[in-house]
Formats: C-alpha cells, sequence, structure tokens
C-alpha cells in the first residue's frame, strides 16, 4: 500500500479525533487567551473534538501534571505558549523528556515557514512535536500568527495521517 493509500484511510479513520488544548502563560486568563481560542475554533472547523482546554503557568511540574492529566482521553494534545528562549519558558524541559518519539520535522518544518514570514527571529522558537502513549502532541508558540501558521499548515493537515502511522500496529 502506497502513501496516498495510507493518507486516504486515515482520513477516513481519523477524520474527528479528541483533541487537547493546553495553554501556558503566566498572565494569560480564559478571556484573554486569544491563541488558544484560535487553535479551538480551527480544530472544530476541521471537525475535531475538544476534550480538554486548560491554562497553567509556565512551571515544569505544572505543564507536566497538565500533559498528563488529559493524556488519557485525548488522541492530540496541543499546546501553546513557553517555547521561546526566555528564563520563564520551560514548555521543552517539561515535556520533551515524556515523548516515546520526538518529530524533529515539524520543528524544522514550523522554523523554515516562520522564516519565510518573520525572518531570523523564526529561530528563536523550540515547537517540537512528538508521540506520548500513541498519542501525538504538538508544542506551538503562543503567539497567535504563530499558532495560526502552525494550525493551518502543518498540525491540521497532519493529524490523520500521523496518528494513523502512530497507532497502525496496535490492537484495539
Amino acid at each position: 500500500m502506497g502513501h496516498r493509500e495510507h493518507e486516504e484511510i486515515a482520513k477516513e479513520k481519523f477524520r474527528s479525533v479528541k483533541v487537547s488544548v493546553i495553554t501556558i502563560s503566566d498572565t494569560r486568563t480564559e478571556s484573554e487567551d486569544v491563541s488558544g481560542r484560535i487553535i479551538i475554533e480551527m480544530l472544530q472547523r476541521s471537525g475535531h473534538r475538544i476534550f480538554r482546554y486548560i491554562i497553567c503557568k509556565d512551571e515544569v511540574h505544572e505543564i507536566r501534571r497538565a500533559v498528563l492529566e488529559v493524556l488519557r482521553g485525548s488522541d492530540v494534545i496541543i499546546t501553546n505558549g513557553g517555547t521561546g528562549i526566555s528564563g520563564r519558558d520551560v514548555t521543552l524541559e517539561a515535556i520533551k523528556p515524556l515523548f516515546d518519539k520526538e518529530i524533529e520535522g515539524f520543528g524544522e518544518l514550523f522554523r523554515a515557514l516562520s522564516y519565510e514570514e518573520i525572518g531570523p527571529s523564526a529561530m528563536l522558537s523550540r515547537a517540537i512535536a512528538g508521540v506520548i502513549d500513541s498519542k501525538l502532541v504538538f508544542c506551538l508558540p503562543g503567539s497567535q500568527n504563530a499558532v495560526r501558521l502552525a494550525m493551518e499548515k502543518l498540525v491540521l493537515p497532519i493529524i490523520p495521517h500521523a496518528l494513523y502511522e502512530v497507532r497502525k500496529h496496535e490492537t484495539i
């Protein structure tokens, strides 16, 4: 079976999945979380279901707790915020050790696409993706433009195929 056949099977099997959205911020409230709302709206317009929405502080233990809390009920987890290079940006330090596998191409492609929009500042993003317990995890920057770019160009188009690949050898 070729790549195209896999994509067609994946689109059918994973047309609508459960997604949790975690906003990582020391200052945002639900009413101020524009990036979180953008992610949720884009997911819902694409037919996906929101399992949980959480705002948590930019603290390693808080981020890990939030991810582990939603892991069981989610097919996909999308975080936003905490992926920069400031001292308070610890999303990677919290989540990367939980990965069973890292999807290196996600960060590479995100930074390449970002470079086209914002120039050399794109290299300061530490956006990553990976797999934890057969669930996809995408760690996006917190800016609205970065969220839109990542969701439109990378996350939404790959969810079905990536879940198919991650789960194709599982017995359910």
